[in-house]
């Protein structure tokens, strides 16, 4: 594992966010197309957890966000941004999430 410095660290962005809609990506088994509340904005995003979560079961849940990565195309859809989760594989996906209720947008300390 390679170290990084913290001036390096501080420039990470995340933030907490709401998933207010989700879809899956069309002819993809992994992808997921959200949108995410981040408090002064929504975002849209393109997830690799489609094998782990359905579309209906994500509104609602509260995800912590990379919110200053930069934008990318991913199967022809912009992705603003990129969710934090863990998991040994792509079938076992498991988001961070709060444990109570947060203002959409605060930062991550």
């Amino acid at each position: 594992m390679e170290n990084v410095d913290y001036q390096t660290f501080k420039k990470i962005e995340m933030r907490i966010g709401t998933i207010e809609a989700a879809a899956p990506v069309p002819n993809s088994q992994n992808l997921l197309q959200l949108t995410i509340d981040i408090g002064s904005e929504k975002r849209q995003i393109v997830a690799g957890i489609a094998k782990s979560y359905k579309s209906e079961d994500l509104i609602g849940k509260q995800i912590v966000l990379v919110a200053n990565l930069e934008p990318k195309a991913i199967r022809g859809i912009q992705s603003n941004g990129m969710l934090l989760a863990v998991g040994e594989n792509e079938n076992s996906i498991i988001l961070l999430t709060t444990d109570k209720k947060a203002n959409n947008g605060l930062l991550v300390l």
